[in-house]
Parts: C-alpha cells; structure tokens; sequence
C-alpha cells in the first residue's frame, strides 16, 4: 500500500515539473505585450524622388485615435500633414502635403492595451521638392511725367515768354467807320472860326 503511494506521489510531481517547464518557454501573449511600430512607408531612412499621396505607419496591435497622435514635418519645421490622420485597425495613413527636398520626420505617441506609452520617429528625404512659389508682383514703376496734349504748340526754346505792349487798335463807330477824320474836320472848322474872329477885331481896331 505504501509503495503504491509513494509512486503516486512521485508521477504527480513529475506531471507538475514538465507542465511548469513548458509554462516557462511559451512566449508572452500578445495581450501582454507593449505595442509597437512594425512598418512604414516610405520606410525608415528611405531616399524618394516621388512625394507618395500620404504616409502609412503599421503597428503591431489596433491603435486608438483617442490616444494616438501623428506629426509630419519637413524641412525649416515647416508642417507637412495635409488632413487629419485616417485610422483602420493596426494602420494610420497621414495625407502628405510635401514641400522642400530634404529630410521629413513623421512623430506618432499612442498608447498600448496596457496603458504603456509608445512615441517614436520615422525620418526619410524627399529628393525633389515642389517648385517655389512664384515670386511676389514687382512694385509698378512711377508715373512718368504727362506729355503736352495733342495739337498744343510748345515756345520755342530761347523765345521770349513774355509779350509787349499791345498796340491800341483805332476807335470806330458803331457801323465800322474810323472816328479820327471827323476829328480833323471839327479841327479845321475851330481853327477857321479863331481866324475869322481874329481878322474881324483886327479891322474893328
């Protein structure tokens, strides 16, 4: 009775051990496990000549918009997301809006299932940049000076500009007539009375 026991006994904690040892190398759940990034396009460190249409970030495990947070900036800080990010499942698409060639970072936080934080950085360089923005409209020049209306005649240079005495014009009646040889006529008339009248004292002395 008591060696039946005891070989009881003893299959029972061998049983136990080989369950413990494969308890032991199982992995972790994924349920325990802290998410993270598992992808992205462009990739990491990757060189394009082309600005893809938007940025696509793939995580290990679904990822809560409430929690998660995506930054796209190019080169001079200058931000580079065209519209809020789009979320479906474990994958994050950012619209891109490029600019300058050079070196583009996209930053995302989020949270995992357990509460863990998660930030990191995918960085790649655009090769080609968009063209410059066309430059601001020239200052119009300074009105030039108005020249002389048409059919306006100028002095001659050197000329005199100023005008002599004008020459009074002849008085005449009112139908066109010249006044001065009635003057003459009323002249001789005075002067011949004055003889007259002088001859006759002459004779009456």
């Amino acid at each position: 009775m008591g060696g039946r026991v005891a070989r009881t006994a003893r299959t029972s904690l061998a049983v136990m051990g080989v369950a413990l040892g494969v308890s032991l190398l199982l992995p972790a759940t994924p349920a325990a496990a802290h998410n993270s990034l598992t992808g992205s396009d462009p990739a990491d460190g990757a060189r394009v000549a082309a600005a893809p249409a938007r940025i696509e970030l793939r995580f290990l495990s679904r990822v809560d918009p409430a929690t998660t947070k995506i930054t796209v900036v190019g080169p001079d800080n200058v931000p580079a997301a065209g519209a809020a990010p789009r979320f479906a499942g474990s994958r994050v698409a950012v619209p891109f809006k490029p600019g300058k060639a050079g070196l583009y970072i996209v930053g995302y936080q989020l949270s995992s299932s357990d509460g863990h934080p998660v930030k990191g950085e995918v960085r790649f360089t655009l090769t080609t940049g968009t063209p410059a923005d066309p430059t601001s409209p020239s200052p119009s020049p300074s009105p030039a000076a108005p020249s002389p209306s048409v059919g306006t005649a100028l002095p001659p240079t050197g000329a005199a500009t100023t005008a002599g005495p004008a020459v009074p014009a002849a008085r005449s009646d009112d139908d066109g007539t010249p006044v001065w040889p009635w003057l003459v006529v009323a002249g001789l008339v005075v002067a011949g009375l004055g003889a007259v009248l002088l001859r006759r004292r002459a004779t009456r002395s």
